[in-house]
């Protein structure tokens, strides 16, 4: 990485995302009505907003002790303030294409004597336990008699997450990947490279504590829209609140848009409209918990990303080109 990695096309490319995500945002809210994102505000209050955002930095701050012990597990610990600093200002790229948030984390950790391996092992391990928690939130919602489910659903993923983590099944596919392999087949053999350094991340015991740290972050966020609601004046059930939440960000993420945007919004927006919601005042409760979750992450990122490069030594630093071709 050179010096004009923050200034020359990929910040450019932030600075674009963030802006056209934002005249996104000016028009969904343009279309569900200026006065209902106005009269959600007041009904939600400038505490209650307060609220919402520190249980933002909650799921912020829980992810963050969850990386720092995959770092920790996988052998290359780094010390917490300068880990802390990475780890948000990979917050900005959220809303950019591609893998540039990923590869800036790595490269930064790179500067510090993290291999790319395991700085993409510990991203995997964060992917699985996010998903494997954002599941569960959603499956709670899907019955009035949600533990059951949300057992037997817990029990899937921690087998589903053994089983691709098992060392001899990745060994066995990756010795039938052949040496000269094009790059199609040299991402998929990257791709069980990675899984294959992540095994030490998915033990049982470090499985479970992650997932219930992973619950307990994203149900915050669950928590936080749950409120926003209720201070809105509909009546809904907290797990209908986490489904509604967790189902949207999975659709986000399915969709392979960065931040979700767009397949977050419509689905939570069609799913309040369906329970009942006038169609304004669900389009200004989606705005309301976007702004407060993801842009506040974003925001919290660009901050950290100004100051990041200048705290980590320029001659220490890789190409970019490097890392993504990992």
């Amino acid at each position: 990485m050179n010096e004009s990695y923050l200034s020359g096309w990929r910040y450019g490319a932030v600075i674009m995302s963030v802006m056209l995500a934002a005249v996104g945002y000016l028009v969904f809210s343009l279309w569900g009505g200026w006065q209902a994102v106005s009269a959600a505000v007041g009904k939600v209050g400038l505490l209650g907003l307060s609220i919402v955002l520190l249980l933002s930095l909650l799921n912020y701050g829980l992810r963050f002790l969850r990386w720092q012990h995959y770092l920790r597990i996988l052998g290359h610990p780094v010390p917490w303030r300068a880990n802390l600093s990475i780890y948000l200002a990979g917050f900005a790229l959220t809303t950019t294409p591609g893998k540039v948030g990923e590869a800036l984390r790595s490269i930064l950790l790179k500067a510090r004597g993290v291999p790319y391996p395991t700085s993409f092992a510990a991203l995997f391990s964060e992917r699985l336990s996010d998903l494997s928690a954002i599941v569960l939130l959603a499956l709670s919602g899907l019955t009035l008699h949600a533990s059951p489910v949300i057992v037997v659903g817990g029990l899937l993923i921690i087998l589903c997450t053994v089983t691709l983590t098992r060392k001899g099944l990745i060994e066995w596919f990756m010795q039938r990947i052949p040496e000269h392999r094009g790059k199609i087949l040299g991402f998929i053999w990257h791709v069980l490279a990675v899984m294959l350094e992540a095994r030490r991340c998915h033990r049982f015991g470090t499985l479970v504590a992650a997932t219930l740290i992973s619950l307990t972050a994203w149900g915050a966020e669950a928590v936080g829209f749950y409120w926003i609601l209720t201070w809105m004046g509909m009546d809904v059930s907290l797990s209908f609140a986490c489904f509604v939440y967790a189902l949207s960000i999975l659709v986000g993420a399915l969709i392979f848009i960065p931040g979700g945007l767009g397949g977050a919004e419509a689905t939570m927006t069609l799913l309040l409209v369906w329970k009942g919601m006038p169609h304004a005042d669900a389009i200004a409760a989606t705005v309301l918990i976007r702004l407060c979750t993801l842009w506040f992450a974003v925001g919290i990122g660009s901050i950290f990303l100004l100051n990041v490069k200048k705290d980590t030594p320029s001659e220490q630093l890789n190409s970019q080109a490097e890392a993504e071709s990992y």
